[in-house]
């Protein structure tokens, strides 16, 4: 949904109410939002793969498609089993997986020794340059 400035965002509190985790901070974190390179640095901090650090983009590429691939199913059975509503349990699964995303897309921007704040940065200033020229529904990743 768009607001007068732009998307407006999920009320994450609202979403972990909705989920039964209202006045619980989530697991393993602080209360606190993350910078992306603050994320970046921790979660490669626990990263145990082969050739780990060594630019090895294969792993964490994998990963990040088989973890996509998790989302997708999740939402397939939201469609097959309530009829495309997210209950709040499946929700709550979603959101475990979406963190699973994005750790594998942490990995991955640390093997190609890319920062996740600019790999943010720079796709914001695409897609408002998309926008702004009127070709967000064209076709390419040149548009």
């Amino acid at each position: 949904m768009l607001g007068k400035f732009g998307p407006v965002l999920p009320n994450l509190g609202n979403m972990r109410s909705a989920c039964g985790l209202a006045g619980v901070p989530p697991r393993g974190t602080v209360a606190r939002m993350l910078a992306f390179s603050e994320y970046q640095q921790r979660a490669f901090g626990t990263a145990v793969y082969p050739g780990r650090g060594e630019g090895n983009f294969t792993y964490p590429a994998l990963g990040l498609a088989g973890e996509t691939g998790e989302v997708c199913e999740k939402l397939k059975k939201a469609v097959r089993d309530d009829g495309g509503i997210v209950t709040p349990d499946r929700k709550a699964l979603l959101a475990k997986e979406l963190g699973d995303v994005l750790w594998y897309v942490a990995a991955l921007s640390t093997e190609l020794g890319l920062s996740m704040e600019e790999v943010a940065a720079g796709n914001l200033a695409k897609l408002a340059s998309r926008k702004e020229r009127g070709v967000i529904h064209g076709n390419g990743d040149e548009r």
